[in-house]
C-alpha cells in the first residue's frame, strides 16, 4: 500500500517544522521560526459497545491478521521506504525529514499527551538512572556517551471509563484473645505460664459495592514489552489535547496493536484489586475473605490516545535490554544487566574487609 508523505513546511523558508517540547510550539529545524499550536477542546469519550458494533473488524472473530506493507515516498529527497505495519509517523532514513501518513485502523486517535520532557532532559535522567546501577557493566554506563540517542515515540493507549456494581459473598473475621497455659522458655528453663493467644471468629457476609473508574489506561503497542508500558505509569489525562499532527512532527508514532476488547480485558485486571479492596472495607472486621464476586460493568466508554515515551535499547551478552522514559514525568524504567566480574570483586572485597576486622579484633583481645 502506497502512502503520500505529510510534513509541516515552514512558512519562512520551506524547511520541515517539528514539535519542540521545550517551546511547546512548532520549530523550524533550519531558520528556527516558531508557530504556536492552539489548545483544542476537551477530548470526549465514546461508547464502548457502539464501537464494537460499528466496527466489525474490532471483533477478534473477524480479524484477518493481514500484514499491510506501507510504502512511503519522502517529499524532500524523493526516496521510498517502508514503515512498520503500525507506524504512521517516522523520520526519513535518508534525509532525516519528518514523515507522517494517514491512520488506517478502524479507530483513529482521539487525542494525545504532548511531550513535556525534551530529549536532552530525558538523556540526563537516563544517565543518572544508569549511574545508580552499581553492578552494571561499564559498557552499559558508557552507552549514552557513544552518541546513542533516546528515540521519541508516541505509543497508543486505550483509556476506559466505567461504573462497576459488584455483588459479593465472603466472611468477616473478628479477632479476639484467649488465655491458655503453655510451657515457655524463661532464662533457658522451661516454665508453664498463662499466655494470650489470638483467635478469629468468622461470620458470613454478603453485599454490593459500587466503584467508578475514570481513565484506566492500557498500553496498546507491542513494540516494547507490556511491563515497560505498565511500569512507566501513571499518566495524567488532564492535559489531553485533540489529535493533531503538529504534536507528532519529528517523532515516531504508532496506531494500536492491541484491540479494544483485549484492552478492556486488561483494564478489568487493573480494576479488580481496587474492587476487592472496596469489598474488604465493606465487610469490615480485622480480616476478610472474599469467596465470590460478580462484577457488572456499566456505561463503558473509551478513548484512543497517544502517550509520549523516550525509549532506548542496549545489547549485553546476546540479550536485549529495553528502557523507557515517561515523556511527561521523566520516570525511567527498565531492567539492568549485571556484571558478574563487578559482583565477584565486591564479594571478595567484602570478605577481605571482614577478614581484616576479625584479625584486628583478634589482636586487640
Amino acid at each position: 500500500m502506497r502512502f503520500t508523505a505529510k510534513n509541516i513546511p515552514c512558512n519562512s523558508c520551506g524547511a520541515s517544522m517539528v514539535y519542540s517540547p521545550k517551546e511547546a510550539k512548532l520549530v523550524c529545524d533550519f531558520c528556527y521560526s516558531t508557530v504556536d499550536i492552539p489548545l483544542g477542546r476537551a477530548v470526549i469519550s465514546e461508547d464502548y459497545h457502539n464501537a464494537i458494533h460499528s466496527h466489525p473488524m474490532l471483533d477478534e472473530e473477524n480479524y484477518s491478521g493481514e500484514v499491510i506493507q506501507k510504502e512511503v515516498t519522502c517529499k524532500k529527497c524523493n526516496a521510498s521506504f517502508n514503515l512498520h505495519q503500525k507506524s504512521f509517523a517516522d523520520i526519513c532514513p535518508y534525509c532525516q525529514t519528518p514523515v507522517m501518513i494517514d491512520c488506517i485502523q478502524d479507530i483513529t486517535p482521539h487525542g494525545l499527551l504532548p511531550f513535556l520532557i525534551t530529549q536532552k532532559e530525558a538523556q540526563k535522567k537516563f544517565k543518572i538512572w544508569v549511574g545508580s546501577r552499581w553492578f552494571a557493566p561499564n559498557a552499559f554506563k558508557e552507552y549514552l556517551n557513544e552518541s546513542k540517542k533516546l528515540i521519541g515515540y508516541y505509543f497508543p493507549y486505550w483509556s476506559y471509563d466505567t461504573r462497576t456494581i459488584t455483588r459479593y459473598e465472603g466472611e468477616r473475621g473478628d479477632r479476639y484473645y484467649v488465655t491458655v497455659s503453655k510451657v515457655v522458655m524463661v532464662n533457658g528453663k522451661e516454665e508453664r505460664r498463662d499466655v494470650q493467644e489470638s483467635r478469629v471468629d468468622w461470620s458470613y457476609r454478603s453485599g454490593m459495592v459500587e466503584v467508578s473508574f475514570d481513565d484506566v489506561t492500557i498500553g496498546a503497542s507491542n513494540t516494547i514489552e507490556r511491563s515497560r508500558l505498565d511500569e512507566i505509569e501513571p499518566w495524567s489525562c488532564e492535559g489531553i489535547q485533540p489529535f493533531n499532527l503538529n504534536y507528532i512532527s519529528g517523532f515516531k508514532a504508532e496506531e494500536y496493536d492491541v484491540e479494544i476488547k483485549d484492552g478492556f480485558s486488561l483494564a478489568k485486571d487493573k480494576m479488580k484489586p481496587i474492587i476487592e479492596s472496596r469489598i474488604r472495607r465493606d465487610i469490615g472486621g480485622d480480616e476478610q475473605r472474599i469467596d465470590n464476586m460478580q462484577i457488572q460493568y456499566n456505561n463503558i466508554t473509551y478513548k484512543n490516545l497517544l502517550f509520549p515515551v523516550w525509549i532506548a535499547s542496549f545489547k549485553w551478552n546476546k540479550k536485549e535490554y529495553e528502557y523507557a522514559v515517561n515523556g511527561r514525568t521523566g520516570k525511567v524504567v527498565g531492567d539492568r544487566p549485571y556484571s558478574y566480574i563487578k559482583i565477584a570483586f565486591a564479594i571478595i572485597s567484602a570478605l577481605a574487609i571482614a577478614g581484616a576486622i576479625y584479625y584486628y579484633n583478634g589482636l586487640q583481645s
